[in-house]
């Protein structure tokens, strides 16, 4: 579907990774990502994982909620006052991601389609998990064809990464995705512990919930869900013909105001549902729109994360 001209597109749209646009694409992506990110987080972030090292940082004061296998002795003892021992984040990290490419993310009514935001995601995930010694691999799938791409690491791996990942053809018409055979490509063989990052709309059934909560023994969890305003409201333009990628099936109807409502209660009650399922698996969520600042959202994210590690200290 088309999303809207590129006069009206804000510095912070992600770029059209499409035909003959790809390769600028990618080259505005990878200056957009490293150039904000830099510039909102300030370096006052441990990364995407800010989960225990296994190097001795500061101590501070024991605070509700904290490990208390992480109880720094010597100095409660010689303050009087419980302290824990912060730990810094591992810097060999090997993060595995997930990625939906099936015919419904081939859709956009905003700023661009949900699969240019997709790819824009792994930009982030690429480069807030860098460092020496990181890798970064992933298993890509369209629902037609799946495409395994092994962890390494270094910048150039990373720019090829994704541009595979952005060159994955489309599905064609009435090709189903599969997510949980994608994320069950990730536990078997077993992997080192590390990151695994999901990104996908996560519309359909959650059938997926029980393989990645099987990943959790052993990594930590990001699931990135990837919306457009269309999936979640309806506009009130007449009669429209709704159409499923994923089985071709066509439908005309009229976009009455009780449609409508219908309509959002059934796409809340959906978002809960996934929610609830990444929530069971514990895995982080964040979400990120076709027509909201989605690199603001992954900043926020990453803040808030580091916060809850710390007990809440800023």
């Amino acid at each position: 579907m088309a999303v809207t001209g590129s006069e009206e597109r804000p510095p912070w749209a992600p770029p059209v990774l499409r035909g003959e646009r790809l390769e600028a694409g990618l080259r505005t992506l990878e200056l957009q990502v490293r150039r904000r990110l830099d510039g909102l987080l300030q370096g006052n972030h441990l990364g995407l994982v800010p989960g225990p090292g296994s190097e001795p940082g500061e101590a501070r004061p024991y605070q509700p909620g904290d490990d208390v296998r992480r109880m720094d002795w010597a100095v409660t003892a010689r303050t009087t006052v419980a302290h824990i021992r912060e730990t810094v984040a591992d810097r060999e990290l090997e993060t595995w991601l997930a990625v939906d490419l099936s015919a419904s993310l081939d859709f956009g009514t905003a700023l661009c389609e949900k699969r240019d935001l997709v790819v824009s995601a792994v930009a982030a995930i690429a480069y807030l998990t860098r460092g020496g010694g990181n890798r970064l691999g992933a298993v890509v799938s369209n629902g037609a064809e799946t495409l395994r791409i092994p962890a390494r690491g270094g910048q150039a791996h990373a720019r090829s990464l994704l541009r595979k990942i952005a060159e994955l053809p489309r599905a064609g018409e009435g090709t189903r995705g599969d997510l949980g055979a994608v994320i069950e490509q990730l536990r078997r063989p077993p992997r080192r512990r590390g990151l695994v990052v999901v990104v996908s709309d996560f519309l359909g059934a959650t059938d997926w919930e029980r393989s990645l909560r099987a990943l959790s023994a052993r990594h930590e969890l990001i699931g990135v869900e990837v919306l457009d305003p269309r999936d979640v409201d309806l506009p009130e333009v007449g009669t429209i013909v709704l159409a499923d990628p994923e089985s071709g099936k066509q439908r005309e109807v009229r976009t009455s105001a009780l449609l409508r409502r219908e309509f959002a209660a059934a796409a809340r009650a959906h978002r809960d549902e996934v929610a609830r399922a990444l929530r069971s698996s514990g895995a982080a969520h964040l979400t990120l729109r076709t027509d909201s600042d989605w690199i603001a959202d992954t900043v926020r994210f990453v803040v808030a994360r580091k916060r809850r590690w710390s007990g809440g200290a800023a």
